[in-house]
């Protein structure tokens, strides 16, 4: 298969200039806030602030109005609505910050945005550091759409705030290019021979797909794998299908046990219906393997492809919400595929993702996607809303200063091992900087049934062992699991079977090949 990535420079916006905002609404208490007591609050790493945050957010009811992580102080900033509330908080560890507008004035602002101001180009999201709805207008928003807005924000002044973008809100799925294929393509340098045998032709795409070694006194060669890292046998004393001394998989990474058998990474790129997107997550549904990408892209295309010719088809959509929501769940044609449970981080190596998490404003997060590889920033705004226009508005997304460009659609943002996001859209570009919103996974996997992390992954953890037959016979594929792919240490049968390396993952499958040795 050929992957398609133009990497950029990583940029990460923003994320300095919150901490500062943060920072300054701790320090600086207004007019409604107690006296300012954040010397005396604990420090907490993000994921234990976000345990006591959620704790503390149920046992403050309706006199809570939201709360943020500052990375700058790594401290729990708890709003609320009265000081006996505040001393819950303080006594807890966190932050407490008393704060005018509650959690019903601040959602009853969306309702009203919502019906009055549905304006395409505009988009909104709870904050808490400021305790308002933050609205942000795109360049598009001018005239009687301006004054549209304008109008009933006025008449929520203290509860919502306005700023101008510069770019403009677009989904960020691509459109595929008219000449797939990229650096590869060359036939294979051995010709037929007694013990070489006929060489395989090169595939499309960067690195080609082809097989090696054909007919010849050892038997025919496997076929070579497509894309980044397939995996495919070479020819040599091995029997068909079986992997040659040097190895199987192809490719930067030597392959993956996933990749093997059809499975892609988080943020590597698909094609369908002449677009362009990203994969966000691989998961499971009742023991089948799939992925999660943006709804856009499921409404594009019934099916995916790994390659930009259409001839590498790996899955086939089974949901796809948009608008209101925005993801999709595409289930993998082939039921073996081993599916890793892991984000591709575009520099040759991947982050293993094992379990999901709601997003919290300051939680400091990755995007990977194929078109702008990866890039970071944090969490800005909750329960956002934005319109793309023609009728497209979606709910319940997460505003992000991280940037994105169209080809990033579908790709997974998380933080460390946690699956948090699916890319939507936004405006701006990874130059200029702008707004990202995700579709949370959490509510994805709910919606589908989906399971994603380590009770997603087939296989064993060192993956199962090749078969090999007497002289090099065709030997039976090796189950994939989080380190294994094709091969064992040591090939079993007389001359040939599975290869030292294998095709498959970090270690190769199994401690020895079965077979008659």
């Amino acid at each position: 298969m050929s992957h398609r990535r133009v990497k950029k420079r990583n940029v990460a916006i923003g994320g300095a200039a919150i901490a500062a905002l943060g920072a300054a609404a701790i320090l600086l208490p207004n007019a409604n806030a107690s006296p300012d007591k954040s010397s005396e609050a604990r420090t907490f790493s993000s994921k234990a602030a976000v345990k006591l945050a959620r704790s503390l957010a149920t046992d403050l009811g309706d006199s809570g109005a939201g709360w943020y992580y500052d990375n700058g102080s790594r401290k729990l900033v708890m709003n609320v609505t009265d000081e006996n509330s505040a001393e819950d908080v303080r006594a807890k560890g966190a932050v407490a910050k008393i704060v005018k507008n509650s959690m019903a004035d601040l959602k009853g602002a969306t309702k009203t945005l919502s019906s009055d101001a549905s304006v395409p180009g505009t988009a909104w999201s709870i904050d808490p550091v400021t305790n308002q709805v933050r609205v942000t207008a795109d360049r598009t928003v001018t005239g009687a759409k301006w004054a549209t807005l304008t109008k009933a924000t006025d008449a929520m002044d203290g509860l919502v705030s306005v700023k101008r973008s510069k770019g403009e809100f677009k989904r960020f799925d691509g459109e595929e290019p008219a000449q797939p294929g990229g650096e590869g393509g060359a036939a294979g340098d051995a010709g037929a021979g007694d013990e070489a045998g006929a060489g395989g032709a090169g595939g499309a795409g960067d690195a080609g797909a082809g097989g090696a070694g054909g007919a010849g006194d050892a038997g025919a060669g496997g076929a070579g794998g497509a894309g980044d890292a397939g995996a495919g046998g070479a020819g040599g004393e091995g029997g068909a299908g079986g992997a040659g001394d040097a190895g199987g998989a192809g490719g930067d990474d030597a392959g993956g046990g996933g990749e093997a058998a059809g499975g892609l990474d988080g943020g590597d790129a698909i094609f369908g219906g002449g677009a362009r997107c990203s994969l966000g997550f691989n998961v499971t549904v009742d023991g089948a393997p799939g992925f999660l990408t943006a709804g856009h892209c499921g409404n594009a295309s019934q099916t995916w492809t790994s390659d930009e010719a259409g001839a590498q088809q790996v899955g086939t959509v089974q949901d796809s919400k948009f608008p209101e929501n925005d993801f999709a769940l595409v289930m993998y044609d082939d039921a073996n595929t081993q599916a890793a449970s892991t984000v591709d981080l575009q520099n040759g190596s991947t982050q293993d993702i094992g379990r999901a998490v709601e997003a919290s404003v300051g939680l400091k997060v990755q995007r990977s996607g194929s078109t702008t590889g990866l890039s970071d920033g944090q969490v800005t705004g909750l329960n956002a809303t934005v319109n793309y226009g023609n009728g497209d508005i979606v709910n319940g997304l997460i505003q992000t200063d991280v940037c994105a460009e169209p080809g990033d659609s579908g790709g997974a943002m998380f933080a460390e091992d946690a699956a948090v996001g699916l890319t939507s859209g936004g405006s701006g570009d990874c130059t200029q900087g702008g707004e990202t919103f995700f579709q949370p996974v959490t509510a994805a996997l709910e919606a589908t049934g989906a399971v994603i992390g380590a009770d997603a992954g087939g296989g064993g953890d060192e993956g199962g062992a090749g078969g090999a037959g007497d002289e090099g016979g065709a030997g039976a594929a090796g189950g994939a699991g989080d380190q294994g792919g094709a091969g064992g240490d040591a090939g079993a049968g007389d001359d040939g079977g599975a290869a030292d390396a294998g095709a498959g993952g970090d270690a190769g499958a199994g401690d020895a090949g079965a077979g008659l040795n």
